[in-house]
């Protein structure tokens, strides 16, 4: 699922392929490959992806897990992945907001 991850943040963030693959450094094609989930990232391309999104690599892997655990866990455990995985949402929008005012 880390792959569903790094797509929804990049959708999340209004980002092209073209522009992050500019950004990170890395093929477009690559990108492509990566967020299908035909390649698998290494530790290298997530931290670019945590320091170019401003989250931490551990985020990036928990909202992975989290988009994987639907039908397997109990109702209660989900709810509290998902409250966390917002929180985790509301925190990277709050630093957007912070870096437009600034």
């Amino acid at each position: 699922m880390l792959h569903k991850a790094l797509r929804l943040i990049r959708q999340y963030h209004k980002e092209s392929i073209v522009e992050l693959s500019s950004s990170l450094g890395i093929p477009k094609d690559k990108i492509v490959s990566l967020e299908s989930g035909v390649w698998s990232p290494s530790i290298e391309v997530l931290e670019r992806y945590a320091s170019h999104f401003d989250i931490p690599v551990s985020s990036l892997v928990f909202f992975s897990e989290s988009l994987g655990t639907q039908g397997r866990l109990s109702k209660r455990l989900r709810l509290n992945l998902a409250g966390k995985v917002l929180d985790v949402l509301e925190w990277v929008s709050n630093k957007n907001e912070k870096t437009e005012k600034a």
